[in-house]
């Protein structure tokens, strides 16, 4: 539904046609009805990679051309098993590759259905939390600083209220909007009555009429332009391309160097041609980019499961490396229950005092709660909430209270002011409430309550209330102060001459877990910064207990240079303290610049709009899912869905295990896949007449290309992950030491392989007619088990062997015995036993087999562990 015109619709009028209540919004059973007559609140987005689309691209590859070829050379020579054979493989690889694809994206897609915006409504009457799905028109919607935008609606209500409209009109200054009436056909950008689905509230609140929903808001209209972009590669996926082709360019040497080779010493074109394509063949590791992705969008998936959402596959590489953690103490580092422990009026011997504070934590209060059976449902800040709260358990009626004195004004609270005031009253009498950071509140009172008296506050009686403001601070509360004052006219400046009315002492105890992930970033070489809003002696106190900083003073906001103004030895302190207390999100954001300054990749906790700055600068920005404005959460890199600190140390964690199993599937399948290489290779240069031919080649990349690299993507890690410091994202996915690992692996492999068949031939047959099908088949069998062995080389060495992650890996031992009976599979199944040009083996040459790969394990476990051979981080 879309109402023609809505800004210049008398809002009465506009109710009317729509059959709401400014009062009461809509009940639910007309919601529902609503839902089924004007559908989803969304909008119709790319639906992604179509089926058939994802099937063609398993063709459009380079080895897929060279197996064609292959396919088409076999029939020109008439080798019509091996033709059909090769393009059963294709087939087989196309659909591995498909269901890998298809796996990652719909991994991805669970992921996008998990950030799901939120909205307030008045539903029958009482303001309630839904999904912005759900909304209708003719919704009441209610939105402040920081939210989301979820529908098209007329203003109804607004103080102070402030909308960045940049995704539609491309104007980055906030507009400013009015309740006003408007006349005319206006365009989009100066209708300063409505608002848009996709923008946000920098400033104030406001409630709305819904009048658009889903594809028939203005952002709707124009749905085309956010659809069908292409997703750019991850650094990830760049490395593994730089990886291909260094691959295909040795091929591509080696192939020349034998044809130079063979030209001279037998000349056999079509056998050159063989080798030529199976060296190919065995040179890329096809899987890989599938592999690596399937992997990257699991691991995130895993992440999801404890509470963090990653909203980009690249930001799964940088958690890796961070090195510092900026994070908010509320909520992160604390439990978020806030209690107000002590109530201090400015006359402690009167009640009269006590109650006024009470109802100055009722009216000056945006949120709201709702008494139920068993529990206190509630909506807003849990600061504001902890207010409320303790106002109902002293008998406070909270909602007949502020239906007593409504709201009229405000100022809403911002972290550059500190506080808000609200103005409450009917046409007689008024009242302003305001409540706020002690400092900020003293500095606007110029009077104090005393009884029943109000007496002028002098510079004294002030000093007197802030020293006793950071006695209660230093002993870990978190401490605001409460004003008021009387006045005959609602026009009347709110936050200025007010009159002093006492302090709120509120305890919010630090978090049961976050001790313990403290302790691990320290182990793994990671900064903890505590960045807060409150007092520097609630901030210190707080970081002495949980051993962030030990007894160092906290930087405090008011002292702190904007980042062009810094000195060296300035940005120095920065980086070397670890509290910072009073601070400001323009601090944060200059914060994030001096640290990254130092090389340093930080991750950024934020919640509020001012946030979304220093969340979209840092390395990794991490927007809290519970306090969180929907701002925040649309700039970051990630979402806390319980916005826990130990989440943050989890996901790092992850982050480090995911990139690590990701290195581990590239060895692996690198060091097969060079093994390969080798043995094709030497036997070509030596001219050896048990070569493997191509379709073995192919039937072991598809054993050991697949399945291993799989379930090594999926391990759960090394326990000693967390105890190295952190990597940095800018170097290559694999170091130097680690190709020479990667070529020492293929080499032993490869000596290993070759020495089955010349043990076999020269020891066990010894006097026997040569059998080059026997020894072409001791060279296959053995190359496929010792690749099978060689997953368990992939262990970190800092556990044993049998507790290893790889070897307590189950899908490891799945992948493993799935592979084997396939190969078994092989012997019952005369079509592919011809194709593959196997015959049954005596029990002493499957013992060559075996004992060969276990030399092979064996050998590779003692270079490792005698750190000959240096693999991990």
């Amino acid at each position: 539904m879309k109402t023609v015109n809505p800004h210049t619709i008398p809002v009465t009028e506009l109710i009317t046609e729509l059959g709401s209540d400014i009062k009461q919004g809509l009940n639910s059973l007309d919601a529902a009805k609503r839902i089924e007559k004007y559908g989803s609140n969304s909008i119709q987005s790319d639906k992604g990679k179509h089926p058939l689309k994802i099937v063609l691209s398993q063709f459009n590859n380079l080895l897929v051309y060279l197996l064609l070829f292959a396919a088409a050379m076999s029939f020109w020579f008439q080798e019509y098993l091996d033709a059909t054979a090769i393009l059963l493989v294709i087939l087989v690889n196309a659909t591995i590759g498909f269901w890998m694809e298809m796996q990652a994206e719909r991994s991805m897609n669970a992921l996008k259905k998990m950030v799901s915006v939120p909205s307030k409504v008045f539903r029958n009457g009482k303001l309630t939390e839904i999904a912005s799905e759900e909304l209708v028109p003719g919704d009441l919607l209610f939105v402040e600083a920081g939210d989301m935008i979820t529908a098209d609606a007329r203003i109804i209500s607004a103080t102070q209220l402030s909308i960045n409209e940049a995704s539609l009109t491309g104007e980055a200054m906030p507009v400013e909007k009015t309740a006003s009436e408007l006349s005319g056909d206006i365009p989009l950008a100066d209708r300063t009555n409505m608002l848009h689905k996709g923008t946000f509230v920098t400033n104030g609140n406001t409630t709305t009429l819904v009048v658009a929903t889903g594809m028939q808001t203005e952002l709707g209209k124009i749905a085309h332009l956010v659809q069908g972009a292409e997703q750019s590669a991850t650094p990830l996926e760049k490395k593994l391309q730089v990886f291909s082709r260094k691959l295909i360019y040795i091929t591509v040497a080696l192939v020349v160097l034998i044809f130079i080779v063979g030209m001279f010493t037998h000349g056999d074109y079509v056998e050159l041609l063989e080798t030529a394509i199976a060296l190919a063949v065995a040179a890329i590791p096809e899987g890989l980019p599938i592999v690596a992705t399937l992997a990257l969008a699991q691991g995130m998936m895993k992440m999801a499961r404890h509470n963090v959402i990653v909203k980009k596959l690249s930001a799964v590489e940088t958690l890796g490396g961070t090195t510092v953690i900026c994070t908010d103490k509320t909520g992160t580092l604390t439990q978020n229950k806030i209690e107000v422990t002590d109530l201090i009026p400015a006359d402690e011997t009167s009640e009269k005092n006590k109650q006024l504070l009470q109802h100055i934590a009722v009216l000056c209060n945006t949120a709201s709660i709702q008494i139920l059976e068993n529990d206190i449902k509630e909506i807003g800040d849990p600061l504001e909430t902890g207010l409320l709260k303790y106002a109902h358990n002293k008998g406070e009626n909270v909602e007949r209270l502020r239906q007593q004195f409504p709201k009229i004004d405000e100022v809403p609270f911002s972290s550059e002011t500190k506080m808000m005031a609200t103005l409450h009253g009917n046409q007689n009498d008024f009242i302003v409430c305001a409540k706020g950071a002690a400092e900020e509140i003293l500095k606007q009172c110029s009077h104090i309550l005393n009884g029943s008296e109000i007496k002028e506050m002098n510079e004294e009686t002030r000093n007197q209330w802030k020293d006793k403001s950071e006695q209660l601070a230093s002993s870990g509360l978190r401490v605001i102060a409460g004003a008021f004052k009387e006045t005959a006219s609602k026009d009347v400046a709110l936050t200025d001459s007010l009159v002093f009315a006492g302090l709120y002492g509120m305890m919010d105890p630090p978090a049961e877990d976050v001790f313990d992930a403290i302790n691990e970033c320290k182990d793994a070489g990671i900064k903890v910064v505590m960045i807060t809003g409150d007092h520097p002696a609630t901030a210190n106190y707080i970081a002495n207990q949980l051993h962030i900083s030990e007894n160092t003073q906290p930087v405090i906001g008011k002292n702190m240079k904007p980042f062009e103004q810094l000195s060296e030895q300035e940005k120095n302190l920065w980086a070397d303290t670890s509290v910072f207390a009073r601070v400001t999100p323009a601090h944060k954001l200059d914060l994030v610049r001096v640290l990254q300054e130092k090389g340093n990749i930080v991750g950024m906790t934020g919640d509020g709009v001012n946030d979304a700055p220093a969340l979209k600068k840092s390395d990794i920005g991490i927007a809290m899912g519970v306090r969180g404005t929907q701002v925040a959460q649309e700039v970051s890199d990630m979402v806390l869905k319980d916005d826990k600190f130990s989440s943050i140390v989890h996901a790092i964690k992850q982050g480090r295990v995911i990139f690590t199993n990701v290195q581990e599937f590239v060895i692996y399948l690198l060091s097969c896949n060079m093994s390969e290489l080798f043995v094709v290779s030497l036997a070509a240069l030596s001219n050896l007449h048990f070569q493997l031919i191509p379709l073995q080649i192919l039937f072991i990349n598809l054993i050991t290309d697949v399945l291993p690299a799989l379930a090594l993507g999926v391990s759960e890690g090394s326990p000693y992950v967390m105890k190295h410091k952190p990597r940095n994202p800018a170097e290559p996915l694999l170091k130097t030491k680690q190709w020479y690992a990667v070529w020492i692996y293929a080499a032993i492999i490869s000596v290993c392989t070759l020495g089955a068949v010349f043990f076999s031939h020269f020891v066990l047959h010894t006097g026997e007619h040569f059998d080059p099908k026997l020894c072409n088949n001791i060279l296959f069998f053995t190359l496929i088990v010792c690749q099978l062995f060689h997953v368990f080389n992939m262990a970190s060495v800092k556990t044993s062997f049998i507790k290893s992650e790889v070897f307590q890996n189950k899908y490891v031992w799945y992948a493993l015995l799935t592979s084997g009976l396939v190969v078994v599979s092989v012997f019952f199944i005369p079509p592919a036993r011809e194709a593959l040009n196997v015959q049954s083996l005596k029990a002493e040459d499957w013992l060559i087999v075996f004992v060969s790969a276990s030399i092979s394990l064996l050998v590779i476990q003692i270079l490792k562990r005698t750190n000959l051979i240096h693999d991990e981080d």
